[in-house]
């Protein structure tokens, strides 16, 4: 492969790289989550969140394409396996099936997670001038604080 020269250093492509590989896997285990609770959420407002939650997976399948396309952008393999992403995220699996309101609570913690993953990955993205990963994970960034405050609107 022909060197990258996208005016930002190896190094920092492969720090910043290492940061959008946090940010996946926990965006693909949000994705995960929120599908399982999809399948299985049961109660009076079974509806409502059963179609939202699919809005949200179907937000967040985009969202890890994206992801990934930008790590190889930077020349970097995108990790792919439940393993890695195990080991990369910040966001643990539940075992079982959660009450309704459990997996809305649930849901926002991983919302506010992957927030926080975001402001780290950012200051990467500043500090070596690559305003196209700080764009993609500002977008994201907003996306899941918007996501979260819906959610934590849900419980009383």
């Amino acid at each position: 492969m022909d060197r990258i020269d996208i005016g930002i250093s190896e190094a920092d492509r492969n720090a910043i790289a290492d940061g959008i590989k946090r940010l996946l896997a926990d965006s693909y285990t949000l994705y995960l989550q929120t599908h399982n609770f999809h399948w299985n959420v049961t109660g009076p407002q079974f509806r409502e969140l059963h179609l939202m939650f699919e809005e949200h997976y179907t937000e967040l399948a985009t969202a890890v394409d994206e992801i990934a396309e930008r790590i190889r952008t930077l020349g970097v393999f995108a990790p792919g396996t439940y393993k890695a992403f195990a080991e990369l995220s910040s966001i643990k699996e539940v075992d079982g099936v959660p009450e309704a309101m459990e997996m809305v609570k649930i849901l926002t913690h991983g919302h506010e997670q992957v927030v926080k993953t975001c402001r780290e990955v950012l200051k990467l993205a500043q500090q070596a001038d690559d305003e196209s990963t700080a764009a993609l994970v500002s977008d994201r960034m907003r996306v899941h604080e918007k996501t979260a405050w819906m959610l934590r609107a849900m419980v009383r």
